[in-house]
């Protein structure tokens, strides 16, 4: 057997394409970068506007860039580079240096997870997206430059746009342009990273483009779009807290002392309710709120109601009111012009940062003027007359300890005595209240269990703090779900504006019922007695008496279709796995078949090359697999004497004479004998215990999980 230094067909071990090792390594990091960016984009549906690109464009381009420069260098140095470059990105996020900045990154999961989308672009959310981004680089970068794998780089981006799937999934728009552009890029990264002429890729991007345009329209008739899962409905909440150290409802009497203070103005197309604040939790001393506000970037979610709806617009001014709550139409679905804006999701109530005014720590001040658009319900009669009360939180018909009780459940069963359907009973309380009791801004004021039973039982006098808190406590006593709200009438309209002053304020009533949601109920008559000199109510009014009327002339109450709930009753949630088990589930099947994989498929392609069936056969699996050994496998244009050269004294020892009986084989199959194949074997069970003795560990097991 002899040496032959000849190019024989199909020994072809390694090597790149003549002259194109070059473009590629360019156009390899700028697919990376490309795709990395890309992939940071798909958080458009969590930030609004172009605050975004400033977080994503610098994280995707500089790893590249130090990858390209450091190709040749140890690993340490383009690391040590790229947090720097890190670093420097966050610069013109928070617009300076931020010691913080770390404390952000870690918190901003959270702070997500707890915000209404989209989320106001602050830098201690955007940093976020700046370090998933920048990771997404790096890793693929350093992977494209060390390593010889065709689409590993691209997996960190498709990790950091799954990431932006999950956080964005309550948010506007969609992410399938994003899915289609990283489609293309990865297939655009395995036709560069595969040695073949570039033809292939000018046919292979734009085949893989169209067939990302064909799974874009395809995408939204799958049926997992139509209801994705989101993380938020698993994570927790921040607590209600108190928002201001006086409450709104302890303000009413003291506002009417003062009619003529102007509080706000309102520009809007028609006369409404301005609602401040909403009060749902009673301890028999005060009402107070158990919201749990959420930042927001401008978007409230829409209540229970998906019937007919009227959108009214607003342009809302302070000029004098106090505290951190905004004024607005029920229900708000948009507002901008409010920085370190929150909301409740339930109540639609809205709060500003104490930071929003005209300077730090400060409270909305004069001058202070926001938009709102609201979803005004206008369900029918016969969506009212088929209402059935909601008991989804028990606290909504909770009564506090005490004699008092008794007295209130008496009075409302007097009052709504007849009544079983619970709107009914809701229109024959409100009207009780509004015809045996005065209104009387002189009244004392207070909502105390004790002042309220004075207020019932001697005075049958009070504002609308008595009057609203009181509803609200007997329709507790029939099992209605309740809540007081605190408010302001439309104010007085001079040249399309409202001027809504302080003598305008009042308080009423709400009772939630399935689907329809919460429902107005104004039980303060006007300051003639029976009548109220305001339109909104009077209309509220004038539509209840209506609704009794259809009652009288249906001849029953409908208790059969709307008998309400005791207190306490409620639905009970739906079986099922949790979703983060069955992600959890789901990762570890993939983790596990991933494990599975590298484990056997070495020892499955060695087994194969080892057991031959003829011994030409035997022989030449030893070489290929000793060229695998060397990490010469995957190339296909090296002779075998183009792998000898260079290899150091003790591989080359059992190589050169492994060479010469797979040369031999080429050209004479028929001559060898299993002799000759098992010798090949033990030179390539040698040059693979030389080539592992030489081979860092770190290098050894990435080749153990397949990352070459």
């Amino acid at each position: 057997m002899t040496t032959s230094t000849t190019r024989a067909p199909g020994v072809r071990i390694g090597g790149a394409w003549a002259g194109g090792a070059g473009w590629r390594k360019w156009a390899g990091l700028g697919v990376v970068a490309a795709g990395a960016g890309v992939a940071g984009w798909g958080f458009h549906r969590v930030f609004p506007g172009g605050d975004l690109v400033l977080a994503v464009v610098p994280a995707a381009v500089a790893p590249a860039v130090v990858a390209a420069l450091t190709a040749r260098r140890p690993l340490w140095p383009a690391l040590v580079l790229d947090l720097a470059a890190w670093f420097a990105g966050t610069i013109p996020l928070y617009r300076g240096l931020a010691p913080g900045v770390f404390a952000d990154v870690a918190n901003a999961w959270q702070a997500l997870l707890t915000t209404l989308l989209p989320a106001q672009p602050e830098p201690r959310l955007l940093v976020l997206v700046h370090t998933l981004v920048w990771a997404a680089a790096v890793i693929g970068a350093e992977t494209l430059t060390r390593t010889r794998t065709r689409i590993a780089a691209a997996v960190p981006a498709l990790a950091v746009y799954a990431a932006a799937l999950l956080l964005g999934v309550d948010g506007e728009g969609s992410n399938l342009p994003v899915a289609a552009a990283l489609f293309v890029l990865v297939a655009a990264l395995a036709q560069i990273r595969d040695d073949r002429s570039p033809v292939w890729l000018l046919a292979g991007v734009p085949a893989a483009a169209a067939l990302a345009g064909l799974a874009l329209l395809a995408a939204p008739l799958l049926p997992v779009a139509a209801q994705p899962y989101d993380p938020r409905q698993d994570a927790d909440l921040p607590p209600p807290r108190r928002v201001d150290s006086v409450s709104p409802l302890d303000r009413v009497s003291g506002w009417l002392q003062i009619p003529d203070r102007e509080l706000f103005t309102v520009k809007a197309d028609k006369p409404l309710n301005w609602r401040l604040a909403v009060l749902d939790r009673y301890d028999g001393v005060r009402w107070s709120s158990g919201a749990r506000f959420q930042p927001t970037g401008g978007r409230i979610p829409e209540g229970e109601w998906t019937g007919p709806a009227r959108l009214v617009r607003q342009r809302v001014t302070l000029t004098g009111l106090p505290g951190t709550w905004l004024p607005a139409a029920e229900r708000p679905v948009e507002v901008a012009g409010v920085r370190g804006l929150a909301a409740d999701p339930r109540s639609g109530a809205l709060l500003a940062d104490p930071g929003a005014g005209s300077g730090p720590g400060k409270m909305p001040g004069k001058g202070f003027a926001y938009e709102v658009t609201s979803k005004v319900a206008e369900p029918s009669k016969e969506d009212l007359l088929a209402a059935t009360p909601a008991h989804d939180d028990p606290a909504l018909t909770a009564f506090p300890r005490g004699p008092q009780e008794e007295l209130f459940r008496g009075l409302a069963q007097q009052a709504t005595k007849g009544a079983d359907a619970p709107i009914k009973q809701a229109y024959r309380l409100q009207s009780y209240l509004r015809t045996n009791a005065s209104y009387d801004v002189t009244a004392p004021p207070g909502h105390s269990l004790k002042g309220l039973e004075f207020f019932l039982q001697t005075t049958h006098r009070g504002t609308s703090e008595q009057f609203a808190a009181t509803f609200a406590l007997m329709a507790r006593t029939l099992g209605l779900p309740s809540r007081v709200v605190v408010g302001f009438r439309p104010g007085q309209p001079v040249g399309g504006i409202y001027h809504v002053k302080s003598g305008h304020v009042m308080a009423w009533a709400e009772i939630k019922f399935e689907k329809l949601g919460w429902r107005p109920f104004y039980p303060t008559p006007g300051r003639s007695g029976a009548k109220d000199d305001h339109d909104v109510v009077s209309s509220a009014i004038e539509e209840s008496e209506q609704l009794e009327d259809e009652f009288t002339r249906g001849g029953g109450d409908r208790s059969g279709t709307a008998r309400p709930r005791s207190r306490g009753e409620g639905e009970r949630p739906g079986d099922g796995p949790s979703p983060w088990l069955l992600a959890a589930v789901a990762g570890g099947g993939l983790l596990g078949a991933y494990a599975l994989t590298a484990a056997v498929l070495p020892w499955w392609r060695r087994r194969s090359r080892r057991n031959g069936r003829e011994p030409g056969e035997r022989v030449l699996g030893a070489w290929r697999q000793s060229c695998h050994d060397l990490r010469l496998g995957g190339r296909h244009t090296l002779t075998a004497e183009d792998v000898l050269t260079g290899q150091p004294p003790d591989i080359t020892t059992y190589l050169r004479p492994l060479a010469e009986i797979s040369n031999f084989v080429r050209y004479a199959p028929d001559d060898v004998t299993d002799a000759d194949a098992v010798r090949a074997w033990e030179r390539s069970d040698a040059v693979r215990r030389a080539v592992r003795s030489r081979t860092p560990l770190p290098t050894r097991l990435r080749d153990r999980l397949l990352l070459r």
